[in-house]
């Protein structure tokens, strides 16, 4: 009987939200385990110390970033903040590593754009092109090649998800697409902060980032892709008073007759996503709200025609801490190393 191999993963900036969420799939994972973690600010220190829910389910300590050790594991992730995971991804991939980053280092193609929106030059350009957008639902056949993915941000998981098929299909007028998305405030990250304080953040709830946010050059660069042409996008993200979740309302003119040329945008949902483990497209009517994806990684969507008119109303829920960020992250890795892509990702959503 041929054993079958485990997968040794390493974390890097495992401290996080992101890291623990990795932490907590991985503990229960078949096929793949987390064989080293990293904390600037924890080395030395027992992971469950730092993260009381991992009692039991694992013995390891943070240590510092040791380039030798993490060359040792099949798959490295990286929890960092942006800018970090390009001075370190060159050196793991020479060394025969998988990379999955789950900050925004590789997610946009065209390093100038990357600059802009983050203040710094890219540290490795000529990685960008071989940079898989890790979006299973679009690029899951690049996804199984790939030895570099870019994970995806929480807001483009959601609003890409949710405008695909009326993208794809050519029905949506894609010089007008508006999405209006909310985020609980661990989208945030762990790091304090007095704009995600109880104080502040609790019985409240506001717009931000107007003007322009890092993540709308991200999901316009996906969604031209699909169109194959560049589309007009505007994005709104808003911070709602709840721990885990994202809610992406979308609008998009219908193209035809104003009507989408009667094209049944329900059948349409339906058969576009009806192959995919981790979307659930609604019955017509259905409004998803963010507890019933709470701590799993399935995308919610429910697709409306307000007085059938020439509007869709899209309707998306994910929680921005798995389908978000390590969930997706998981099924990646899935992916690349030729798991079952649902492995270690069928837990049932928490409610209430």
């Amino acid at each position: 009987m041929t054993e079958t191999k485990i997968i040794n993963a390493g974390i890097i900036g495992g401290s996080g939200y992101t890291g623990l969420e990795l932490l907590r799939l991985l503990a229960r994972h078949p096929q793949a385990r987390a064989a080293c973690v990293t904390s600037t600010t924890h080395a030395g220190r027992a992971v469950a110390d730092e993260f009381p829910s991992l009692r039991g389910a694992t013995d390891l300590a943070f240590v510092a970033v040791e380039p030798a050790q993490l060359a040792s594991c099949d798959v490295v992730f990286s929890a960092t903040p942006n800018g970090v995971a390009m001075g370190i991804a060159p050196g793991l991939l020479d060394a025969g590593v998988k990379f999955i980053d789950l900050s925004a280092d590789f997610r946009l193609q065209d390093a100038a754009l990357w600059e802009r929106w983050y203040g710094q030059p890219h540290a490795c350009p000529a990685l960008l092109p071989e940079a898989v957008y890790g979006l299973p639902e679009i690029h899951r056949a690049r996804i199984r090649e790939a030895r570099l993915v870019a994970n995806p941000g929480c807001y483009p998981t959601a609003v890409d998800l949710g405008f695909l098929p009326l993208v794809e299909s050519g029905l949506a007028d894609v010089d007008h697409l508006i999405a209006d998305a909310k985020s609980g405030v661990s989208g945030a990250g762990r790091k304090a902060s007095l704009t995600t304080a109880l104080g502040e953040a609790s019985d409240s709830f506001k717009a931000y980032a107007v003007a322009g946010h890092r993540h709308g050059p991200e999901i316009a660069q996906e969604l031209s892709r699909v169109a194959g042409r560049a589309v007009e996008l505007l994005f709104v993200p808003h911070l709602l008073p709840i721990i885990r979740g994202i809610h992406a309302t979308l609008y998009a003119r219908l193209r035809g007759d104003g009507d989408g040329g009667g094209i049944d945008l329900q059948a349409l949902y339906e058969t576009r996503f009806a192959a995919e483990p981790f979307v659930d497209v609604l019955p017509p009517g259905a409004h998803p709200d963010t507890r019933s994806v709470r701590g799993g990684n399935t995308c919610r969507i429910a697709v409306h025609r307000p007085g059938d008119g020439g509007t869709a109303v899209v309707l998306a829920v994910i929680d921005n801490l798995v389908k978000g960020a390590a969930g997706q992250a998981v099924q990646n890795m899935n992916l690349m190393f030729g798991l079952p892509e649902t492995a270690g990702l069928e837990q049932v959503a928490l409610a209430p």
